[in-house]
């Protein structure tokens, strides 16, 4: 039975071959009570599987270094610190404690526990970091129960690896000349699994599970299309004549990308475009480097907050904004501010739970409520910025009001600083993000009280479109293309223009290759993007004229639907 599967392209890359379909393990942990006199034997255990793991968890995390670098293998660093999470800890210890279970039980039922908590978040990030507390969990598993590793494949013939779920840990060990490509039922983007797969260079697809009418067999040919996140099952011949073709075309462009990571992106008629990174840690830097970024475009701080029972102190964020600073050196670091809501579970915030959190109390609502954490923030980038370059960008702006608040928080900071006598950027620069309707709609008001625009593409569209990109039902109605959204950006673009301030655009829009000749055509001039977005959209760049991308966006503004726009787009 032929089949055509949209799913999440989650790592960029054609593959065709034969599927192996991983089976799903399931832990068979007998429900026991033990005598309250074994307790300390049991404790024991536990502590021996938790070294055990401690020490497996190392030398994967060294395997990885020497194979991808240390910006994939710090993704193990997370996986030892679930070890050592009082809260993951002590939710174990206490179910051998009180209901005198044995450790492998408890773990199990841990296990069970925070990954259905965080299931049950309307939240990405969270679900996706519960792939990492069952990937801990059941290497902790493994070593008490002494069971085997689940196997893959030991012959050289190359195979399509079909999983429910990955963990990094598996991923660890696949041959990238053998696995030409994945497809998992579950999981996102930003997950690590899929940080390891893009890493390895192995395209791969998610986000299929209930799309499927048949599900995919071992020995079945499969075609995983990695940018389009499509999956074709048992392909008719026209269909895999077509994809070898784009895959061979996919390496050799692979290969000239490379050639110009280090140029700078400039257009054919000399117009100059800064090509930013977004990170959410100094340790992608490197890796931003390596694609060729000039600078830091969108620093996410939250980041810092999550998965802790704290907040970071001033002198920890003032380490971390001070490293990026001087990393950066001549080439600017712009730092939003903390972005979080109910979405993301932080104890010591006191978050309500909220039917939508993303229309909810979020990002500067909070800081506004909270001074004293957003002026601990504040205090840090100031500091900072006596180091580099360093900008400070206020998130989930609506009004003017919002942002002379904030400016006035930012006031204080400074004549603490100033009385304090520790040095800062008297002119830091202050911006905004252009992510709600209601905010480019005054754009023109805005301008007047900061010194730059960043346009956040992806929660502009998600709010003009009134569209949940992760709500399967109606994802494919989330279009960064739509008339709508574009005209905003246009609005917001000349808003900026007229007060003479920077504007910039981030998110998943401003990596896409195809939306370079509207950007060109409204003079922006400063994207930032995932690192490995840089190199595709600098070569759209560098073989376009302003001139052309005026016409080209020009037939895209008069442009009335969906159809319309991709066929100019397309037709480039």
């Amino acid at each position: 039975m032929t089949q055509k599967v949209q799913g999440i392209g989650a790592s960029a890359g054609i593959a065709i071959g034969k599927a192996f379909v991983l089976p799903t393990w399931e832990w068979d942990v007998p429900e026991e009570k033990m005598d309250p006199a074994d307790l300390a034997r049991e404790f024991e255990r536990l502590y021996d599987g938790i070294r055990s793991s401690k020490h497996e968890i190392e030398f994967i995390k060294s395997e990885i270094k020497e194979m991808v670098g240390s910006e994939e293998s710090s993704i193990f660093d997370a996986h030892l610190a679930i070890l050592e999470d009082p809260i993951f800890m002590n939710e174990i210890q206490g179910i051998i404690q009180r209901q005198y279970k044995a450790a492998e039980v408890a773990v199990k039922e841990a296990i069970d526990h925070f990954v259905t908590m965080f299931d049950l978040l309307d939240d990405e990030y969270m679900k996706e970091r519960a792939l990492d507390i069952k990937d801990v969990g059941n290497r902790l598993l493994k070593h008490l129960l002494g069971a085997p590793e689940i196997t893959l494949p030991t012959d050289t013939q190359p195979y399509i690896l079909v999983a429910k779920e990955l963990s990094p840990s598996q991923l660890v060990h696949l041959n990238p000349k053998n696995v030409l490509g994945i497809v998992m039922l579950q999981g996102g983007k930003t997950s690590h699994s899929a940080i390891m797969a893009r890493a390895l260079g192995i395209p791969l697809v998610l986000g299929l599970e209930g799309k499927v009418a048949k599900p995919i067999q071992t020995g079945d040919t499969v075609i995983v299309d990695g940018e389009y996140g499509i999956v074709h099952i048992a392909p008719p011949q026209d269909v895999i004549t077509c994809y070898e073709a784009r895959r061979d075309a996919y390496v050799q462009e692979a290969d000239e990308l490379q050639k110009i990571v280090s140029l700078p992106a400039v257009t054919l008629d000399d117009f100059v475009v800064q090509l930013g990174a977004n990170i959410s840690s100094t340790r992608e830097l490197n890796i931003a480097d390596q694609n060729g970024a000039e600078g830091v475009g969108l620093f996410r701080t939250e980041f810092m907050y999550m998965d802790r029972s704290y907040p970071p102190s001033e002198a920890e964020q003032f380490t971390v904004y001070l490293e990026a600073a001087e990393h950066c050196k001549d080439n600017s670091v712009i730092i939003r501010t903390l972005d979080v809501g109910g979405d993301k579970p932080m104890d010591y915030l006191n978050l309500p739970e909220e039917d939508n959190p993303f229309l909810g109390y979020r990002a500067i609502r909070i800081c506004l409520d909270r001074q004293d954490l957003f002026k601990t923030q504040l205090r840090a980038i100031l500091r900072a910025s006596a180091h580099g370059p360093i900008m400070v960008m206020f998130p989930m702006i609506t009004s003017v009001n919002e942002v002379q608040a904030a400016k006035s928080i930012l006031e204080q900071a400074k004549a603490e600083l100033r009385e304090e006598g520790l040095p800062f950027n008297e002119g830091l620069p202050v911006g905004i993000m252009i992510e709600v309707p209601a905010a480019a709609m005054i754009a023109d008001q805005l301008a007047k009280e900061v010194d730059f625009f960043s346009i956040g593409t992806n929660d502009l569209v998600q709010y003009t479109l009134a569209v949940d990109r992760m709500n399967e039902q109606i994802a494919h109605m989330y279009d960064p293309f739509h008339p709508a959204v574009l005209r905003l950006i246009r609005y917001t673009v000349q808003a900026a223009k007229q007060a003479g301030i920077m504007v910039g655009v981030c998110g998943e829009m401003a990596g896409d290759p195809r939306a370079v000749p509207i950007w060109l055509a409204l003079g922006v001039n400063k994207l930032s993007m995932s690192s490995r977005s840089i190199p595709r959209v600098k070569a759209a760049v560098r073989r376009s004229t302003v001139e052309q991308c005026k016409r080209i966006a020009d037939s895209v503004f008069e442009s009335g639907t969906k159809e319309e726009i991709e066929m100019v787009i397309e037709q480039r």
